[in-house]
């Protein structure tokens, strides 16, 4: 009897430590923001307030943008420093900034033809964007300089949740599944969504929110791990590298993700 007792906590140990992935507190940092864009590698933090667009680099002054008329981005997104772009759902607009915050493009999807009826976009690769397409019900990966489609999905019938992406990929969270595809358009994988209402992504490695958890799905795995993160308000969450940065509205901290 204590030979199966002892087996039965080691096998419980087992499972439970391939369930989950402990995260390693490194600090937390003040800071008032309505969203937080994206943090680099050299710790470069993008945030917004109100209608202003800041870049924060670490240990210098900071650069923001705005746009008066367009007011409050929907959207932010800084994946490619060199061209970040803002999304004004409310004017079915975008803006591309470059590294100094100056704008470079103007996308007025109201005056494009044929007409686009955007709800959300994400960094696509060269000079496009993907754009999901609400007419269509359909992503889109737009060529903005060129005013060309370069490819398109199979139409979905459910609402469109979250979308990131990098140069190769589009991953699109809807209520139903989280879809995601290559830069042709190709579906290569559909995931049921099991409540996630958020998503990050760094180097095709996902890390979903639910109401009161995250979870962590590397690239070269199917399993989806439970992230054993503190009890604290998850207002926002990146993932740059194996670095995960929690916003609670009064601060931003830092976690390093204990993957084995």
């Amino acid at each position: 009897m204590p030979f199966i007792r002892y087996l039965f906590l080691f096998f419980t140990a087992f499972v439970f430590a391939q369930t989950q992935i402990d995260v390693i507190a490194i600090d937390s940092t003040a800071l008032k923001a309505d969203q937080i864009i994206a943090i680099d590698n050299f710790e470069t933090i993008y945030y917004t307030i109100n209608t202003i667009l800041y870049k924060k680099p670490k240990d210098k002054p900071s650069v923001n943008y705005s746009n008066v008329q367009l007011g409050e981005p929907t959207t932010a997104n800084a994946f490619n420093p060199l061209k970040i772009n803002l999304f004004y759902q409310n004017f079915n607009t975008a803006i591309i900034l470059d590294n100094r915050l100056a704008e470079i493009f103007k996308i007025d999807f109201n005056t494009i033809q044929p007409y686009k009826n955007v709800s959300h976009i994400s960094t696509g690769y060269d000079n496009t964007l993907w754009i999901f397409n609400q007419d269509l019900q359909q992503l889109e990966l737009y060529d903005y300089k060129n005013n060309t489609i370069r490819a398109t999905t199979v139409p979905i019938q459910s609402h469109v949740i979250d979308l990131k992406s990098d140069y190769n990929y589009c991953w699109m969270l809807t209520e139903k599944y989280l879809y995601q595809y290559t830069y042709f358009g190709s579906l290569i994988s559909k995931i049921e969504n099991k409540g996630y209402t958020a998503l990050a992504i760094h180097h095709s490695n996902i890390i979903l929110k639910t109401k009161t958890f995250l979870v962590y799905k590397s690239k070269k795995s199917e399993k989806i791990l439970l992230l054993k993160t503190p009890q604290l308000l998850i207002n926002q969450f990146l993932l740059t590298n194996e670095t995960l940065y929690i916003y609670d509205l009064e601060k931003l901290h830092k976690y390093q993700l204990k993957i084995k």
